[in-house]
């Protein structure tokens, strides 16, 4: 079992995520101006990481295990 951890956006990523991971969370956070800053919630899923942004924005691992970037569709919930 792999514990999740929070975090607020520009903050370092967790060094036990992949670097291209790392890296595309970094780059949404470079798209951002907010202040306060959002938060990143990381949680494992089947072992793969989801990082959830507060404002809706979620990376995600891809089949082919790349990252890639999506947004919670409010419909959905």
């Amino acid at each position: 079992m792999r514990l999740g951890t929070r975090w607020s956006s520009g903050d370092e990523p967790p060094v036990s995520l992949p670097a291209a991971f790392r890296d595309r969370v970094r780059a949404v956070d470079g798209g951002l101006d907010a202040d306060p800053r959002p938060k990143w919630t990381l949680t494992w899923l089947e072992g793969r990481p989801v990082a959830e942004l507060e404002t809706g924005v979620v990376v995600s691992l891809d089949a082919a295990g790349e990252p890639v970037v999506g947004q919670i569709d409010d419909d959905e919930f």
